[in-house]
């Protein structure tokens, strides 16, 4: 089994602790407890004062009752029994495409997005086809394409939806459409779906649409809270009791603090998704008034996604730019390389609005050093 290294990842690993101004990162804003407790209305006292009496055993090991009714309610059709709890959407990612995809199997893609998607299933013997995104239909992929990709043996279409880089929504037409031709051949579709759109319009889950539709989310990107680990599984019944018997290889349990704060979160979501609305509307104004303003540097708007992709106009390779952005500048983005784009760059914009700002604004002498 060889897995590539993981390119945005290892960038971070490497560069995140050198930067002054991160807008490289596409979670939003990350919470303090502090601020979790004060959109909550639970006070630390009471919250702690659960945790001191808990036993620091398993805890429960798909997620506690209260943590699996929580995610359910977010979802139409899934019951509390449809859920599995997983260390993170990576985790989940990697659960579904370890017990799914076997040597041999034909797998499409989603490309470019989150590198698990296609470089797992590849280095379990699987021939993958990279499903290309297209900047002139708005980042997204084209649905003839997938038809002739499609194969009487096709085992598994992986999406990520909001996709990463470049912010772009597969919306409700276009899913049932998807949905259409993974039928056709018995396909299971996976969602990566940890980036929320914020946009308002009804992005429905791929396990509310297809019986063999899986999704996957986590608290990382959307509630504010990478910190604590916390992911999930759903899917139809049939698909969940073929991941317990690998979860067991791959997981034990999340952990009871992590389970408890999770919960909190969930049960209190209304709360943390309009405090993270007001974040992604106002930064991604700042974002899109800078690209008008910046002669530059241009892109395809996000659904207001947490995640954007920007075209620069530089004559060197976008890695050399990035890090010379990053020493000379402090400044921190992704190279589009990372994800086979020469001349783009990832920008999170949901940071706090001052280290956006000053963000764009050095980069924008960067992008000018040489007049």
């Amino acid at each position: 089994m060889y897995l590539p290294r993981f390119g945005v990842e290892e960038w971070l690993n490497s560069h995140e602790k050198d930067a002054i101004y991160d807008i490289a990162g596409v979670s939003i804003d990350a919470l303090t407890m502090e601020e979790l407790f004060e959109l909550s209305g639970v006070t630390s006292q009471e919250f702690f004062q659960q945790l001191i009496t808990k036993k620091m055993d398993y805890g429960w090991i798909e997620g506690s009752p209260r943590f699996k009714e929580a995610v359910s309610s977010l979802y139409q059709y899934i019951s509390p029994e449809q859920i599995l709890q997983t260390n993170g959407a990576t985790g989940a990612n990697f659960l579904v495409l370890y017990a799914l995809v076997s040597s041999g199997d034909h797998v499409i893609a989603h490309y470019p997005s989150y590198q698990q998607l296609y470089d797992i299933p590849k280095s379990l013997g699987a021939e993958v086809e990279h499903w290309q995104i297209r900047e002139e239909n708005n980042w997204l992929p084209d649905l003839d394409e997938l038809r002739q990709m499609i194969r009487p043996n096709t085992k598994m279409i992986c999406i990520n939806n909001a996709n990463n880089p470049t912010g772009a929504v597969m919306d409700k037409a276009y899913l049932k459409e998807l949905v259409d031709i993974a039928s056709s051949c018995g396909a299971y579709i996976l969602a990566d779906e940890i980036y929320h759109c914020f946009d308002g319009r009804d992005i429905p889950a791929i396990a509310d649409l297809y019986s063999k539709g899986i999704s996957v989310n986590s608290l990382s990107k959307t509630y504010s809270l990478p910190g604590i680990r916390v992911g999930w599984v759903a899917s139809s019944p049939q698909v969940v009791d073929l991941l317990r018997d690998y979860r067991d290889y791959t997981l034990i349990c999340a952990g009871v603090f992590d389970d408890m704060l999770a919960t909190l979160a969930l049960e209190h979501r209304e709360q943390i998704l309009a405090r993270n609305a007001k974040i992604v509307t106002e930064n991604l104004a700042i974002l899109e008034n800078w690209i008008a303003s910046e002669p530059r540097a241009s892109f395809v708007k996000p659904a207001y996604a947490s995640s954007s992709f920007v075209k620069l106009e530089i004559a060197e390779p976008v890695e050399e730019f990035s890090l010379s952005l990053l020493t000379d500048y402090g400044v921190l983005v992704i190279p589009g390389n990372r994800f086979d784009f020469e001349g783009y760059v990832r920008i999170g914009y949901c940071c706090p609005p001052e280290i956006l700002k000053a963000g764009l604004a050095k980069l924008s002498q960067k992008l000018h050093e040489d007049d």
